[in-house]
């Protein structure tokens, strides 16, 4: 029987594993680079949004979710600000529904 053939039909050998760490490399790298790219940025854009509404004072030109553009003429209370548009018209807005504080 030729060399090669007997080799091919060797039973494979028991006993050797690799190592674990390098079957979850794969996803774990993954989950870095979305931490990265995906996860980081979107909860420091949350952070500065959240600072940008608590520092939000009379006087300030701001843009709401809905889209409504206007200056801040006061707060109701401490969620609650009027806003007033350019029509004259004045709302009442959620502190945490301005999006935007124009400069």
């Amino acid at each position: 029987m030729n060399t090669i053939a007997y080799l091919l039909m060797a039973a494979p050998q028991g006993g050797e594993s690799g190592n674990p760490l390098f079957a979850f490399l794969p996803f774990i790298i993954l989950l870095l680079i979305m931490y990265f790219l995906i996860i980081r940025p979107q909860s420091k854009r949350q952070k500065d949004i959240a600072t940008m509404q608590s520092n939000l004072k009379k006087g300030d030109r701001v843009v709401t979710s809905g889209g409504v553009h206007g200056v801040i003429e006061g707060e109701k209370d401490k969620d609650v600000l009027l806003i007033k548009t350019a029509g004259e018209t004045k709302l009442h807005v959620s502190r945490t529904a301005v999006s935007v504080k124009k400069e």
